[in-house]
């Protein structure tokens, strides 16, 4: 999986290169904004749909337009994809306190209490 995610990554890099794409190398955060609401939708209908093929489908347009944002961030010297996966990570694990820390959380309401309170931390 590493590896695939890695060549989602080198895809992203080469397209935006030299000798990529002169649509995609035309691109800009802003104007990937679109695409992202787009793809989002379209996960969501697939989602309603109940058609798994269709979801995959639609879920890599999604994470791939997401690796596309990254390397433009990345070339504009914003941030790059390791540092969203570890900012991720931190807030997931932030939030989860019943998981990765000591509250408890036996309901999903409970649990649903809990990651309100720790985001509340966050702000």
């Amino acid at each position: 999986m590493l590896v695939r995610f890695k060549n989602l990554l080198d895809m992203a890099a080469r397209l935006r290169g030299e000798n990529g794409c002169p649509w995609d190398q035309k691109q800009t955060v802003e104007s990937m904004a679109k695409n992202i609401v787009d793809e989002a939708r379209e996960v969501e209908e697939a989602i309603q749909e109940g058609d798994y093929e269709h979801i995959s489908e639609e879920m890599g347009d999604l994470l791939f337009n997401l690796i596309m944002i990254a390397q433009i961030a990345s070339e504009d010297g914003k941030f790059d994809m390791a540092t969203v996966m570890g900012k991720i990570a931190e807030k997931i694990v932030a939030r989860h306190t019943w998981v990765f820390g000591t509250d408890t959380a036996k309901t999903p309401e409970e649990a649903v209490e809990l990651w309100m309170k720790n985001k509340a931390k966050e702000k």
